[in-house]
């Protein structure tokens, strides 16, 4: 398998930006752990079985069944030019867990890109993004609007929405969550020497450079 490589970062902090220019330079694959628990789940196999009862009782996936899930898509061979892992691991049990995992198939992970971002800036850049209700293009209040006011780009609709969790007190209290929670797997990473730390604030293409000379580097 080609290079596994992990997303850390606070939400809107361009993890998923930034993992379809992977994915667009160097042939990756996206496993997003929604998208492969509702994949699961819709596709009725075994471990999405389960994870239909646990979920339909309003209950935590267990780090068990979400790795019966991703060792299943792991096993497909679209993967074979590497992936990259947005979601999951989330806690350093997940990591060591996750270590078992990649193996059994042979592989490792081999390198932990934290995207590390200004809180306050943050702040501004969540709480202003909206997107359109008809095609889901993205927009931003200070850093991308429409060309024409009131008209999306992509498809001229006329409709937009924001999320309702996108309010300035929400983005910060994410923010510390995702410190909290996070501290203890780039710990985790650091001591094993894989962590790589990119400054996310400046511009797409800029912040796409750093991760296309991190990736060109450590699948060498």
């Amino acid at each position: 398998m080609g290079p596994v490589l992990i997303l850390l970062g606070p939400p809107g902090a361009g993890k998923g930006t930034q993992a379809r220019m992977l994915e667009e330079d160097f042939g990756l694959v996206q496993l997003s752990t929604g998208d492969l628990l509702r994949a699961a789940v819709a596709a009725g196999s075994e471990a999405g079985k389960k994870a239909k009862a646990v979920m339909e009782a309003g209950q935590l996936v267990s780090d068990d069944i979400v790795l019966a899930i991703l060792k299943d898509r792991m096993a497909q061979p679209d993967v074979q030019k590497g992936i990259i892992l947005d979601g999951f691991p989330r806690t350093a049990g997940q990591a060591a867990a996750l270590d078992g995992l990649l193996a059994e198939a042979g592989a490792r992970v081999t390198a932990v890109i934290s995207l590390e971002v200004e809180d306050e800036a943050m702040v501004a850049r969540v709480s202003g993004r909206y997107t359109c209700a008809a095609c889901g293009e993205g927009y931003h209040d200070q850093f991308k609007q429409p060309a024409t006011a009131g008209t999306c780009d992509k498809c001229g609709g006329t409709a937009f929405k924001r999320r309702a969790d996108d309010t300035a007190e929400t983005v910060r209290a994410r923010l510390a969550a995702y410190h909290a929670d996070t501290a203890p797997l780039i710990a985790f990473y650091e001591s094993q020497s894989v962590l790589e730390r990119v400054p996310a604030m400046g511009s797409i293409d800029g912040i796409r450079a750093m991760l296309a000379d991190i990736v060109g580097r450590v699948s060498a």
